[in-house]
């Protein structure tokens, strides 16, 4: 249904001076289709209101919306070219006039939780690239042909934001920070089996991945596929999805993602998660399920270790402080790391095995194989644990798909059926095995 649309987008952006990569045509795309989505939003809101006999207030003023400036539309509801602005008054409009009045809302709003704050942040993070006014025309264009009426169709748009997510992955060295392999998410989910009425959070979103994934789980009726009541649905909505993202990029794809796959204002804020204490963390603010694949690698500075008791530069070690410590006595988390946390001798990653096999019982890890992630030269496991109780034997399972995995193979959902289908009983075959602890 949209698939040439995106492509034709990708096409215009290629041949714009201000975009030169798949990061770019992303963060392009998602600041126009999140205020596409905002206008058909607005536009199913003020019809349910109409219905009803009641006024909608609009959240953007009547100048800014969509239908005004990027789409203007004639009586007989054709585009109305005469009005549409293009080549240098439009980029002056958006440069001057739409980002600082959206970068505002951010004053405005009541709560960080809110549409109108969400507006605020991503106008405030990302800068219009595209230089010539008829480039943006040509996308404004394409744009408006997309629509979020319907669940088909935003199932449609999601599924295309996601390979454009993987497109961009793929393109960079840093690809493993914005995509991890969505039948891995669907497996770690799978164990897990969060129901509603819990709360999921990721502290190391990128693109919301595993957010998207496990609504998606939920939304379908999770591991019973049972019936949602409206109840069920508006706590999915406000009350089950948590994030965190520290990368202004990432934080934009995460909302446009989270956006896409059905989850209105999501909870998703834009900050160093890191940056807060441990001590901080107080049952208010902890979680029945942590799912993440944190940044491995990165240096952490000494201002960012003082909020950690096991100090160390290693970021992935401190995420893991900080999931353990934001799980709820007796939550479940599962957690891509570096395979070498199994086996380093630093005086850090001892006390932090330690620190996980005595505050929780880290029942399972998946041993991923080579390329699992494209772009990550490391290997990687998943650890499963459930806060609050001592590990007393692990089980451990060597995920072999019998071929070489890489960009045009990639992991897919039949390679994980056996681990998760072993994983239920802890059985011991040819690929498993279990370990006393105790």
């Amino acid at each position: 249904m949209f698939e040439q649309t995106f492509k034709n987008i990708d096409d215009i952006f290629h041949k714009d001076a201000g975009c030169s990569s798949e990061l770019d045509y992303t963060e392009q795309s998602s600041w126009l289709l999140f205020l596409k989505y905002l206008d058909d939003l607005e536009h199913e809101k003020s019809l349910a209101a109409e219905l009803m006999g009641e006024e909608y207030q609009h959240i953007i003023d009547e100048p800014f919306r969509w239908s005004s400036w990027a789409a203007p539309k004639d009586a007989n509801g054709k585009p109305d070219d005469n009005n549409a602005l293009t080549g240098s008054d439009l980029i002056e409009f958006v440069d001057l006039k739409l980002f600082p009045y959206l970068k505002s809302f951010k004053q405005k709003a009541d709560r960080p939780d809110t549409i109108e704050y969400k507006i605020g942040e991503i106008f405030s993070e990302i800068k219009n690239k595209i230089q010539s006014g008829y480039s943006l025309r040509d996308a404004l264009d394409k744009i408006d042909q997309l629509r979020f009426r319907s669940q088909a169709e935003k199932h449609e748009l999601s599924h295309l934001y996601e390979t454009r997510i993987k497109n961009m992955g793929n393109d960079g060295r840093n690809g493993g920070e914005y995509y991890t392999p969505r039948p891995l998410i669907r497996a770690m989910i799978d164990v897990l089996q969060p129901k509603i009425g819990e709360t999921i959070y990721d502290g190391a979103a990128g693109s919301a991945g595993f957010l998207c994934e496990a609504y998606d789980y939920l939304r379908q009726g999770g591991h019973d596929k049972k019936l949602l009541t409206s109840t069920d649905l508006e706590i999915l909505q406000t009350k089950t999805f948590y994030a965190k993202e520290k990368k202004s990029l990432a934080y934009v794809i995460a909302i446009m993602n989270m956006i896409l796959h059905g989850i209105e204002a999501p909870n998703v804020i834009h900050t160093n998660t890191l940056s807060e204490n441990l001590q901080n963390i107080t049952p208010s603010n902890q979680h029945d399920i942590v799912l993440a694949n944190p940044p491995f690698g990165g240096k952490e500075r000494p201002e960012v270790q003082q909020n950690f008791p096991i100090k160390t530069g290693e970021t992935a070690f401190l995420f893991l402080q900080h999931f353990i410590k934001t799980l709820k006595p007796g939550g479940r988390a599962a957690i891509v790391i570096k395979n070498t946390f199994l086996s380093n001798t630093d005086n850090a990653a001892v006390a932090l095995r330690k620190e996980l096999l005595e505050n929780c019982n880290l029942h399972t890890v998946l041993d991923c194989p080579a390329k699992t992630f494209l772009g990550a030269g490391v290997k990687t496991v998943v650890l499963f644990f459930t806060k609050g109780e001592p590990t007393q034997k692990v089980w451990f399972y060597q995920l072999d798909p019998g071929r070489s995995l890489g960009k045009t193979n990639p992991l897919n959902d039949n390679d994980l059926i056996e681990f998760v289908e072993l994983q239920k009983t802890f059985a011991e075959s040819e690929k498993s095995w279990a370990i006393n602890v105790a």
